[in-house]
């Protein structure tokens, strides 16, 4: 995923946007950039013509754009203070409102200073907020009635010349503030953008996160199923050391078989892990309702007595995900009858159809006695992993001690018509 935070020309961005736009700047100054190298140096080349053509006018017989000021010193000073301001523009975008603030007095009377102070008045207003704008435009109409009346223009009367000014004022302020406009659009765009792309990685790692989730559940399923078939067969032959050699063969061919079910089962989990980055990478078949038969023969091969009770109408036409849980939900009752329970007869009851939801429900006698040292170690997540199964599928699920006294695991998944 390509990100949204360094744009692919920062120089050709004005300084703030471009040190917005980079991760590392953090709360430092933005750096110039080579487009505010630019805009700096065109600014400072127009202001110095500015003196240099306002200077030559004073000093000239007949001054075009402003009346002769009364001593020639007066001219050098206010070009010595036009230069001072040019000097001064290199500053602007470090301490733009204390520089246009301090240079305010200028306004009342010097004309080489008009285009620098311009610039700087709309770096305040680009940089700083409306109400700080606001003001020191307030201040410069109040210093432009004063100029006008020290300087008057030879060619224009006094109301036309503090008219202009005003416009001047004004159209420096409009400007500035659509640039400010501009400039937090763009900075609001960016932000929501790299909100979204945030947004769509945590999704991305919240559904990567279920998705192991889901694939340590069925792991848990699918391998405390193998792994107790292959200790109850194992625990046979130790009880039985002298059992019949074909009895002894047909055990060590279950406990093979189901060993090499559970490495495969644990290579087709493993193989959907490392395949994680891959999104079209097939998923193994999952079991359905269809193999529940299968999944009980296993357990009788085990020794396991089991009774079943199957009145599902319209069995054939079971939803896959309904099917998948109803398999694990007995799957788990088999697996926890054959570690606490060893020896005890196992009820599996079906029932339900379409409309009225699929209960099922497991039960066997509670254990006499306590466990002699061949009980399975048990992680205590299977129950909590077949809560959280019937949940998401909006169904209800209850196990412990019935009223006869033996361990119950019911369920009911909904089933629609």
């Amino acid at each position: 995923m390509t990100s949204l935070a360094v744009p692919e020309h920062p120089w050709l961005l004005p300084g703030a946007l471009a040190g917005a736009a980079d991760p590392g700047a953090g709360t430092r100054r933005p750096r110039r950039t080579t487009r505010d190298w630019a805009v700096d140096t065109l600014a400072f080349l127009l202001s110095l013509l500015w003196v240099l053509f306002v200077t030559a006018d004073a000093l000239s017989p007949d001054p075009a754009i402003s009346t002769r000021l009364p001593h020639d010193w007066m001219i050098g000073v206010d070009a010595l203070l036009g230069l001072a301001c040019c000097g001064l523009l290199w500053l602007r975008r470090r301490w733009p409102l204390g520089l246009a603030v301090a240079t305010v007095p200028l306004t009342l009377f010097s004309m080489a200073s008009a285009i620098p102070l311009v610039i700087l008045y709309f770096t305040v207003v680009v940089h700083r907020r409306t109400a700080v704008a606001l003001a020191l435009t307030g201040a410069g109409l109040v210093t432009n009635m004063v100029f006008s009346w020290l300087r008057p223009d030879p060619n224009m009367s006094y109301w036309v010349t503090a008219s202009w000014g005003v416009v001047i004022s004004f159209a420096v302020l409009a400007w500035g503030m659509f640039v400010r406009a501009r400039r937090q659009l763009i900075v609001s765009l960016r932000d929501r953008a790299e909100r979204a792309e945030a947004e769509q990685q945590l999704r991305v790692a919240q559904a990567r996160h279920l998705e192991r989730t889901r694939i340590a559940r069925e792991m848990h399923d699918v391998l405390a199923h193998r792994i107790s078939l292959l200790s109850l067969h194992a625990g046979a032959l130790e009880f039985r050391p002298d059992a019949p050699a074909d009895e002894v063969a047909r055990a060590a061919g279950v406990i093979r078989g189901s060993a090499h079910a559970a490495l495969q089962d644990l290579r087709e989990v493993i193989g959907v892990l490392r395949a994680e980055g891959d999104g079209d990478a097939p998923e193994p078949p999952q079991p359905t309702l269809a193999d529940l038969p299968a999944l009980i023969a296993e357990s009788r091969s085990a020794g396991v007595r089991v009774n079943v009770s199957d009145s599902v109408v319209a069995a054939g036409e079971v939803p896959a995900a309904l099917g998948r849980a109803a398999y694990r939900i007995v799957q788990e009752g088999l697996t926890n009858a054959r570690k606490h329970a060893a020896g005890a007869a196992v009820t599996v009851d079906l029932a339900g159809g379409p409309g009225t939801g699929l209960s099922v429900a497991i039960s066997n006698r509670w254990p006499v006695g306590t466990a002699t040292g061949g009980e399975l170690p048990g992680a205590g997540t299977g129950l909590v992993g077949i809560t959280e199964r019937v949940t998401l599928a909006g169904g209800r699920l209850a196990y412990g001690r019935d009223d006869a006294g033996d361990f119950r695991l019911a369920a009911w998944l909904p089933w629609p018509a």
